[in-house]
């Protein structure tokens, strides 16, 4: 599958985001929409974006029991978004199941993939915190074998792991990684990060930059970079 640049919109309102994206003139890059902004505006402006051409990530991480990830699933297909996702800590039913949710009756359906642990995410924290005893890598490589196996397009994770991912999963496995700055930027609440050009090499399928992007003074330019690094 072709390598993609998705711009994290964690925005608060629709018109913050249409202003956002005036800066694309003809341009219609993949986006990501997560919970600050749907929660915010609800499923309205996944159709105002998609109508305005755009690739959509709904990016809402569902976690509960089967049955409700399930009925959950099949509104968010209805959606016509390209990419959703989920925790894989969630199980592997709770996966199955969001899979046949997200089936439309033709077959069709949106690429879902699987959170394995979140970039912010260390493995003292995981250790101290979850009570998970295992190390982060084991856990990461665990949570995308359990994705695979329920039958899902590949996982999010960090670009530090995507080798990793890919050599567990074969190559064609989507690894979905953010965590992305400019080797002259800071690294924010994230902790395993990288460039483009890095996870370019890494083997990334896609990458999520939101800062980089929406905090720039020239978004487009910021744009332009990721596709030139990355691309």
């Amino acid at each position: 599958m072709q390598r993609d640049v998705i711009i994290a919109c964690d925005f608060s309102s629709s018109e913050e985001t249409l202003n956002f994206l005036d800066n694309f003139s003809d341009q219609k890059p993949y986006l990501k929409i997560g919970m600050e902004l749907y929660y915010a505006q609800g499923p309205q402006i996944v159709r105002t974006l998609k109508t305005r051409g755009h690739k959509i990530f709904l990016d809402l991480k569902l976690h509960d029991i089967p049955n409700t990830v399930e009925k959950a699933m099949r509104v968010l297909s209805r959606l016509e978004v390209d990419m959703v996702n989920l925790h894989a800590a969630g199980t592997g039913a709770m996966m199955e199941a969001a899979l046949q949710g997200l089936t439309r009756p033709d077959g069709s359906r949106p690429l879902l993939i699987a959170v394995t642990q979140l970039t912010s995410t260390t493995e003292s924290v995981m250790r101290q915190e979850l009570l998970i005893d295992q190390t982060l890598n084991d856990v990461v490589m665990h949570y995308a074998l359990n994705a695979k196996q329920a039958g899902l397009d590949g996982v999010v994770c960090s670009p530090l792991e995507t080798k990793q991912v890919h050599a567990h999963c074969g190559d064609d496995f989507l690894t979905v990684t953010p965590g992305i700055r400019f080797a002259d930027a800071g690294q924010d609440d994230q902790r395993r990060v990288t460039t483009p050009r890095k996870a370019k090499e890494l083997g990334s399928d896609f990458i999520v930059v939101g800062r980089p992007i929406t905090a720039a003074k020239d978004p487009l330019e910021a744009y332009r970079r990721c596709m030139h690094d990355f691309i």
